[in-house]
């Protein structure tokens, strides 16, 4: 619920400011402030479909959905990406143009837009640090970028007005759009990895291949799969090889795998003399001919 607060206060915040940065940016002329302006309605709108998305993945598992809602939020972040990737692109083909063709512009009026701009955006970052989604971290990080992009926007400003120096607006706004170009690409990345069904970065498949054999009455582990809805979540399966019973192996599996941050598992167990059809997991086992002939 909470999240969901922050989300909304966030999002109304960065509207609001979006708007007042374009105002601004128009005003005093300066194209970092401009590119800050797109920088935040990027963040708004991608605020705005992760408080859509994580409201929904909020939802329970259902028939139609038995994996549940978490993947929404997932989405949430993909399309927040992609809004920024083009944004900044944006932001520096402007800013390279504007090299050529330098305007006048009102530093003193841009010192002002930029001291509101590092409060307000501090403020707003401050209300979002708490949290643990994708999502939530996703939007703590534009607050951040926010704040940093801002106390830039001052500092050049400042030079500026004292120096002669009127590259620097267009300087600046092309190292915050390469920064936010960067992150993006690296979320874009985590997103592409919870999508396909990579193993999470902090679970080691090994590892817990040899701390579940060393259960002495486990046998044999096959067929271990590993995957996360949200980037927090994570699930597994696998085929376990024992002749005791089968409710303390996974008493003992289960705990095993908590220890690993796996949330939620499936575990088949099988005893040593029951040949396990697909025992090395290769796909045209599928197509072979033991699934052929029905009897």
């Amino acid at each position: 619920m909470k999240t969901e607060r922050n989300i909304l206060i966030a999002f109304l915040l960065n509207l609001f400011f979006a708007i007042f940065e374009f105002i601004g940016g128009s005003i005093t002329g300066s194209i970092s402030i401009l590119s800050d302006s797109i920088h935040d309605l990027g963040d708004s709108l991608s605020i705005g479909c992760s408080y859509y998305f994580e409201k929904k993945s909020k939802r329970k598992p259902d028939n139609g959905y038995s994996y549940g809602y978490s993947r929404y939020s997932v989405i949430g972040s993909l399309f927040t990406t992609l809004i920024l990737l083009i944004g900044s692109g944006i932001v520096i083909y402007e800013s390279i143009t504007r090299i050529f063709n330098p305007i006048d512009i009102n530093y003193n009026g841009m010192i002002i837009f930029a001291i509101f701009g590092v409060i307000v955006n501090f403020i707003a970052a401050y209300v979002t640090h708490e949290g643990d989604s994708v999502n939530q971290k996703a939007v703590n990080i534009h607050m951040l970028e926010d704040v940093l992009g801002w106390i830039v926007v001052l500092i050049g400003a400042i030079i500026m007005r004292f120096t002669s120096f009127r590259l620097l607006d267009s300087l600046m706004s092309i190292g915050v759009a390469i920064f936010i170009f960067i992150e993006a690409i690296k979320n874009l990345l985590e997103t592409m990895n919870i999508f396909l069904e990579k193993t999470p970065k902090d679970i080691d498949i090994d590892e817990i291949k040899e701390h579940i054999l060393d259960i002495k009455e486990i046998k044999d582990i096959h067929h271990i799969h590993i995957w996360t809805l949200d980037g927090i979540n994570n699930y597994a399966t696998m085929h376990i090889v024992s002749n005791e019973d089968s409710h303390t192996i996974k008493e003992k599996v289960k705990e095993e795998l908590h220890e690993h941050n796996i949330v939620h598992s499936t575990i088949e167990i099988e005893s040593e003399d029951e040949e396990c059809l697909d025992k090395e997991c290769h796909v045209e086992q599928h197509y072979s001919s033991h699934h052929h002939h029905h009897h």
